[in-house]
């Protein structure tokens, strides 16, 4: 086990090291964070550990009580009123309160902020503090999955009030009502996290969690490996390196976490040839893309929704099909040119797919997509850019899901202007069939309208859907209590549920 002092990861001999001691943290292989900002940024594996919401995600993705134990609804009213856990404590001591909540979600909600979470609560009419542990909002209109969007992490008013929500520094030293509370901060090495040993759900197991920053996927395997860390995401190629030995537990966990190529339609380039994306669709052989670089562990994708109840099978799958990709192409007035490739007005047809940096998964898939699609005629490359440029690039290897509501990652992925619609993607049915879906209680209601949704995604699509990836973790055999079975979110992201049971044998 990986050790730590002052701060800094350090590896001993066993010897000089007593047991006991070893056994007290757990060094996770960690993506890098520039803030903790769960407020603003739509996703972190480490929010989980230091905040909590009022409500919480079971291992069957449930909702259960986080920091409010119990709710009501009245339905006549649409308000839900939340009865707060009493003598919870923020990690400086002070009490947490009814207060922090409406501070929370109106700094949300507030458009000055720009936060990719407000479509969310934009149903939100009025928030009441009824008393210290009593708080009500009230909606404008339904929104069924407004429990899910509950366990948003509650951040503290008296350390945040009066204070930028992009660029406070209090997001660089987070303070939470969570299981572990941050210790220290090395950029671009470890954020280290100490158990809170006051915790209102029980003070965890584990002494200490370092988040490791390994920002390269091949180099987690060899960190690994060597017992630098003790759990990581690995790539499937990586992973099966693991799973003969027995010092270690590989978990194949199955996600809602899909992989496409997001259009940008504020590219002039899609503005004239949004009608060749079906092409790109039909081009693309996602099941040699499936076993070429995930092993075989995933699937083929065709909507956001396939892990859902609400999956809706009957739409178009653009199963792979060259030579109706290259109809497409030609139907559009597209000629092909001595050099292999289709021109359309002297122009050549074909776009570059941006790939961030670090995740080897996306860049192997997209290269494989981007070959795929040359072989019909579309002149497609990769590029792997210091920085994301939404609003300039022409693609991108986009990665979404969520195992939660269906309106998570559906009505603020797809929605006009809503603040994780990354594409500039606008479709009128596509935002009435979403707005229908939330507004009912209703499944069948709810089945209707998503069906609806779909057909009209896959009738103009948003992306070029690829796959489903499994996340492949693999831990020290010595830890246990990680839920093999939950359906893990975005990126991942969920491993961490229910840390504070976790233990270290």
């Amino acid at each position: 086990m990986g050790l730590v002092l002052a701060g800094v990861l350090a590896f001993a001999p066993a010897a000089s090291v007593c047991a006991e001691e070893s056994q007290e943290t757990l060094v996770y292989g960690s993506g890098d964070y520039t803030r903790i900002n769960p407020a603003m940024d739509e996703h972190g594996e480490i929010n989980i550990l230091i905040f909590n919401g009022l409500t919480a995600h079971d291992g069957d993705n449930q909702v259960v009580p986080g920091l409010a134990e119990s709710w009501d609804f009245d339905e006549e009213t649409c308000t839900y009123t939340f009865h707060l856990a009493e003598n919870v404590k923020w990690h400086d001591g002070e009490p947490f309160t009814a207060e922090d909540v409406k501070f929370t979600i109106e700094a949300i909600m507030d458009p000055e902020n720009g936060s990719e979470n407000a479509p969310n609560y934009e149903d939100v009419e009025e928030i009441t503090v009824i008393d210290d542990h009593t708080v009500s909002f009230k909606l404008d209109a339904p929104n069924v999955a407004f429990l899910d969007y509950m366990t948003m992490a509650v951040l503290p008013k008296h350390l945040l009030e009066g204070e930028d929500m992009q660029t406070s520094d209090f997001f660089r030293n987070p303070v939470g009502t969570g299981p572990y509370k941050l210790e220290s901060w090395e950029e671009g090495q470890a954020i280290t996290l100490v158990k809170n040993e006051e915790y209102f759900k029980g003070e965890p197991n584990i002494d200490t969690v370092v988040f490791k920053i390994v920002t390269d996927d091949n180099a987690k395997a060899l960190q690994l490996k060597s017992g630098e860390l003790d759990l990581a995401l690995l790539t499937p190629k990586d992973a099966a390196t693991f799973a003969d030995d027995e010092a270690y537990t590989c978990y194949d966990m199955k996600t809602s976490d899909y992989r496409g190529i997001l259009f940008n339609f504020w590219n002039e380039y899609w503005q004239k040839n949004r009608d060749l994306i079906p092409a790109v669709c039909y081009g693309i052989d996602r099941d040699a893309i499936i076993d070429a670089v995930l092993l075989g562990q995933g699937m083929p994708a065709y909507g956001p929704l396939q892990r859902n109840i609400y999956n809706n099978e009957d739409v178009e799958h653009y199963d792979y099909d060259p030579e109706k990709a290259k109809a497409v192409l030609e139907e559009a007035g597209c000629e092909l040119g001595d050099d292999g490739f289709y021109y359309r007005d002297g122009e050549k047809v074909g776009f570059v797919i941006s790939v961030g940096a670090g995740d080897q998964v996306r860049v192997d898939i997209a290269q494989i997509a981007a070959q795929q699609l040359q072989q019909i005629g579309m002149d497609v490359t990769i590029e792997i850019p210091a920085q994301v440029d939404w609003g300039g690039q022409m693609a991108y290897l986009i990665g979404w899901g969520s195992p939660f509501d269906a309106d998570d990652h559906t009505y603020k992925v797809f929605g006009t202007d809503k603040g994780a619609n990354y594409s500039g993607y606008s479709n009128e049915l596509v935002d009435q069939y979403l707005t229908e879906a939330r507004q009912s209680d209703d499944p069948e209601v709810r089945k209707e309208a998503y069906d609806k949704f779909q057909v009209e995604l896959a009738n103009d699509p948003a992306y070029a859907f690829i796959c489903y990836i499994d996340a492949n973790y693999v831990a020290d055999a010595d830890i246990q209590g990680i839920d093999p079975d939950t359906i893990m979110g975005h990126h991942g992201v969920g491993i961490f549920w229910n840390v504070a049971d976790w233990t270290i044998q």
